[in-house]
């Protein structure tokens, strides 16, 4: 290769990485979209130029994170969904449909559980069940209502937030942490049966990030406890979170389906 062919490529990659990156003319739906994480996945998919469906139980913190998009020149619309309810699901990809034409991107982050705070004793089936209905069985059904979409549209990408606890032992944690490996093991089997029409599914396991909802379980010593176990030696942020989760959405990972990558600062944090 001459040294001119090589400036020639070096050219065109430096103007690919925009379009690896850009999702301009593609739609986005994330749940759990108000805060937080979900806050943060939509945020970044609007900024690469998706069109994003932020649904949330709350419907005001959805609608503060659209004006946001909105505010930024992005296009977004806010959809209250508690993504136990059927009829709330159903609604949520219409909702997408009816507004933007299609679904591109799933981003299923709603999620409940966690925080150590599950001890056996004191926890009953309904909660077992419910936990199971949000983490796994929500999940299920979404990519369900938004392949036939994303099939027609030519362009499919499935992004799951799922846990370092899918994978660690802790204490008052079993039934959150089973559930989020059962959606890791459920979604590595679904890129099978979504590969052939196109549709790529991956999963993003946030390690100890700084949310609200660590925030309200995390202490001067947990945080030093979870350093100490932390080569790059500080807890994550949402942005990089987020940004895992663009790498998936985007061109960039075309021919990426069925992993499970942990955003963890290469270490295990447990409480």
């Amino acid at each position: 290769m001459t040294l001119s062919s090589i400036h020639k490529f070096k050219l065109r990659f430096n103007m690919d990485i925009r379009e690896l990156t850009g999702l301009r003319g593609k739609v986005a739906v994330v749940t759990g979209g108000g805060d937080g994480i979900g806050r943060g996945c939509a945020l970044v998919l609007a900024a690469a130029g998706a069109s994003v469906v932020v649904s949330n139980r709350t419907l005001s913190k959805a609608q503060d994170v659209v004006k946001e998009i909105t505010g930024s020149g992005g296009k977004a619309v806010a959809v209250e969904c508690d993504v136990a309810n059927d009829s709330h699901l159903d609604r949520l990809i219409d909702t997408a449909v009816d507004t933007f034409g299609t679904v591109n991107i799933l981003v299923n982050n709603a999620g409940l559980g966690g925080g150590g705070r599950e001890n056996p004793f004191n926890i009953d089936r309904a909660y077992v069940e419910r936990i199971f209905a949000i983490n796994v069985i929500a999940p299920w059904k979404l990519c369900r209502l938004a392949a036939p979409h994303m099939q027609r549209s030519g362009y499919g990408s499935i992004v799951n937030i799922t846990s370092m606890s899918s994978i660690n032992n802790d204490p008052n944690m079993a039934i959150y942490g089973s559930s989020k490996a059962a959606l890791n093991h459920m979604m590595s089997n679904l890129a099978f049966d979504y590969g052939p029409m196109g549709i790529r599914v991956n999963n993003v396991g946030p390690g100890a990030t700084r949310t609200r909802a660590l925030s309200s379980v995390l202490t001067p010593e947990i945080e030093r406890q979870m350093l100490a176990h932390t080569p790059l030696k500080r807890l994550g942020e949402v942005a990089d979170i987020a940004q895992a989760v663009l790498f998936f959405a985007s061109p960039m990972s075309s021919w990426v389906s069925g992993q499970t990558l942990m955003v963890n600062g290469g270490g295990v944090q447990t409480l």
